[in-house]
């Protein structure tokens, strides 16, 4: 299991790798082994998926990433098929939303096999693309990237993205001076 959705306020759908139930199974069926489970029935919902993530409700639609072939897609419930919206060349783990659009975070594959023999790498191919590292934007009526941010040098991998509504002026900090003890205070309306 490598991602939870939840309905109504309620744990309802998880995705994982693979159904395999012997240790380390699910690398030798995270091309096509990937799948989606209601737990509140225990049956699943949808199989055939590529190392699904993040799967999120959304305006009445199961979103998930389907990490492997590089798609951002939701599942038809009713027939278990995944409908892709849009391809994002790299690898896709974190999904959140802000009205119509999707914000997708796209990571460099690691070179190693875990990443090796995806459909994504013949995606690339085919649209003679490499994979990038970054965060796109994406209209969930058209599919169409709206916005694009393309990260180089030592940063490869992201691993979710979260939606702050009404903030102004966002800002990263680092760990490797004291700006973050200046920056960050938990006020007593915290209960700490």
């Amino acid at each position: 299991m490598n991602g939870l959705a939840a309905r109504d306020g309620k744990a309802r759908y998880v995705t994982c790798v693979s159904q395999s139930d012997v240790a380390d199974g699910w690398r030798d069926r995270r091309r096509d082994g990937g799948c989606v489970i209601d737990v509140q029935s225990n049956q699943t919902i949808a199989t055939g998926l590529s190392m699904p993530h993040s799967p999120r409700w959304h305006q009445g639609k199961l979103w998930l990433l389907n990490a492997g072939s590089g798609e951002i897609g939701h599942i038809d419930l009713a027939t278990g098929k995944f409908e892709p919206l849009a391809f994002c060349p790299g690898f896709l783990r974190g999904l959140a939303f802000a009205g119509d659009y999707a914000i997708v975070t796209l990571s460099k594959p690691r070179h190693d096999l875990t990443f090796g023999g995806l459909a994504v790498d013949e995606q690339l191919k085919f649209r003679d693309a490499q994979a990038q590292c970054g965060i796109q934007v994406i209209h969930l009526q058209t599919g169409a990237i709206s916005h694009w941010l393309r990260f180089e040098g030592m940063v490869t991998e992201l691993y979710d993205a979260v939606v702050l509504p009404g903030t102004v002026r966002p800002m990263a900090i680092g760990l490797k001076n004291d700006e973050i003890a200046r920056l960050i205070t938990i006020g007593e309306s915290a209960g700490l």
